[in-house]
């Protein structure tokens, strides 16, 4: 596998809207990012992704993207922007911004002219069918519920949006549309960014004619990942845009992609793949249900650690994935991953580092580090995500009494991770001197930096202990191109694996309250990470404490 710039780095997701605000106006902004920088920094952070800046009516939280040259105001100008990539650059770190291309805004130039002219240029620009009376074009359902299509305003046409109404698909079939996405991204790589992360990309082939499926709620309609397990050729679009615009800027990548097959992994993420990287969602989608959230199944430690193998394995080295915890679009990981009841700094940490120490690119999302947690919702009225408002609905109409069908979507809700970032114990948890655009987690005054920056045994410096590990010259080759091999796989509740490279390393997580004991295959001659105290060892039995994480260099 060839080597590149990006492999031995540590990534970092910002929410732009819940990072830190600078004005007082309740919402994160990019002088607040230049501002934290040097907290980024002394973390260990390289690589920082931001969520969408750019100018949208945030219909959908900035994936509805009006103008792909501008920054909202909302977030500060174009010159916050170019101080932000200049101070990065000062520090050694790279910015990542996010690429929206399977859909604009409603509210973009592009469309507004293909309403005023529906059969010219711009028409071309998006799907649009004439509409039929009681009758759709096709039954499939946006990713947000309800069909896929919607009225072109003052025309007798419909448009396709896969996901918001207010997020039209871009027709990438049309060549003129490509064209107009490349000078998008060059301008951007020209401007200094490091690379992007491409959203939902796999969207942008549809399985064309387009047709109906069959339906598979009450409503009549069907899931869209039925016509995208049918869509093919979308290497064709995807390694042009690698050839125009990645790789002339030796540009890092990293795809949103859920449906790949296993056969296409090194056409994605290969020595000369679409993308540098690509996201491992095995473990994010697990126990998922056509039905809604009300009827996900929880994933358990044997169910997460088999995700992750599962992926490992599928990746063997050919290609390097990025691993997450948790996102802007998931719960927060401690939530979701340790089970109800259990969830504690202890296995918080041991979390932390059965994620970290897997072979990849490893991704913080902002306040996973300081083991930011779900928050507690008292009612769907607090709720502002318009996913989840969309699943209490489906629960509901499913049978759910109220309280029950608010249980089950916020254990997923995308608030969760929405919640402000918790600085200090301050009023708005540091975040603003403002109203917080989204409520601040009531748990802020004992989780958050100020805190755990001046405790030693804190989530926040275990974070730091396992990023100085990976950037360690010592341990470095193994930790990022060492081969990761299972151990003691079928074993309940016990997740571990080597590291091997010029060394052996073994990481071993107990992941219950109850003790277990193993018997190491050979000699520890160091042990590197260690959420407890102390190491129970007897020549080579081992007693692992509830939730104890290790990771253990092996004698040669």
């Amino acid at each position: 596998m060839e080597r590149k710039w990006w492999q031995d780095k540590v990534a970092y997701q910002i929410y732009p809207k819940s990072f830190y605000d600078t004005n007082g106006d309740g919402i994160g902004d990019l002088p607040g990012i230049i501002e934290k920088l040097d907290y980024l920094k002394d973390l260990g952070v390289d690589i920082i992704w931001l969520s969408p800046c750019y100018r949208s009516p945030l219909a959908d939280q900035g994936y509805d993207i009006s103008d792909y040259y501008d920054i909202d105001p909302r977030f500060g100008t174009m010159e916050d922007m170019d101080c932000l990539i200049a101070e990065a650059k000062k520090r050694g770190m790279y910015i990542l911004m996010d690429l929206v291309v399977n859909h604009c805004s409603d509210e973009h130039e592009w469309f507004k002219k293909a309403c005023q002219d529906p059969d010219g240029k711009y028409g071309n620009f998006f799907y649009l069918r004439d509409k039929k009376e009681d009758e759709l074009p096709t039954n499939w359902r946006s990713y947000f519920g309800g069909p896929v299509w919607e009225d072109l305003p003052g025309t007798n046409k419909q448009y396709l949006h896969v996901f918001h109404k207010k997020q039209p698909d871009l027709n990438w079939e049309n060549p003129e549309l490509r064209e107009e996405v490349y000078k998008n991204i060059n301008w951007w790589l020209d401007k200094g960014l490091g690379g992007f992360r491409i959203d939902a990309i796999i969207n942008i082939k549809k399985a064309l004619p387009m047709h109906n499926y069959e339906p598979d709620r009450e409503d009549g309609l069907c899931y869209i990942g039925k016509m995208l397990e049918e869509a093919t050729g979308i290497g064709e679009f995807l390694g042009e845009m690698r050839d125009r615009t990645f790789k002339p800027h030796d540009a890092f990548s990293v795809g949103e992609v859920f449906n790949a097959k296993d056969e296409e992994l090194p056409d994605f993420i290969g020595d000369n793949g679409y993308f540098s990287s690509m996201f491992d969602f095995n473990e994010t989608i697990f126990g998922g249900s056509e039905k809604g959230w009300y009827d996900c199944k929880e994933i358990t430690p044997d169910d997460y650690k088999r995700c992750c193998f599962e992926t490992q394995a599928k990746m063997g080295n050919f290609g390097f994935v990025s691993n997450i915890i948790e996102n802007h679009d998931e719960p927060r990981g401690v939530s979701h991953y340790i089970p109800e009841g259990d969830c504690c700094n202890t296995s918080k940490k041991m979390l932390a580092a059965l994620n970290f120490m897997l072979r990849g690119l490893p991704f913080i999302y902002q306040g996973q580090e300081l083991g930011m947690e779900n928050v507690p919702f008292k009612s769907i009225d607090e709720v502002d995500d318009i996913s989840t408002l969309d699943e209490y609905k489906v629960a509901l109409d499913a049978g759910l009494a109220p309280d029950a069908a608010l249980k089950a979507v916020a254990r997923r809700s995308r608030d969760n991770a929405r919640t402000p970032m918790q600085w200090s114990d301050g009023k708005n948890a540091g975040f603003t001197t403002g109203t917080p655009w989204l409520r601040v987690n009531p748990n802020y005054t004992a989780i958050n930096v100020e805190k755990e920056a001046q405790n030693p045994d804190s989530v926040l410096n275990f974070y730091k202990k396992l990023i100085a590990l990976r950037k360690d010259p010592e341990y470095k080759e193994t930790v990022v191109y060492g081969a990761l091999e299972p151990f003691m796989k079928e074993r309940h509740n016990l997740m571990a694996y080597y590291r091997k490279w010029d060394k052996t390393l073994l990481v071993v997580g107990n992941y219950q309250w109850d003790e277990q004991e193993i018997e190491l295959p050979g000699a520890c001659k160091k042990v590197l990470i260690n959420n407890y105290p102390d190491v129970v060892i007897d020549g080579n039995k081992i007693k692992l404490h509830g939730y104890q994480v290790l990771v253990l260099e092996l004698a040669a």
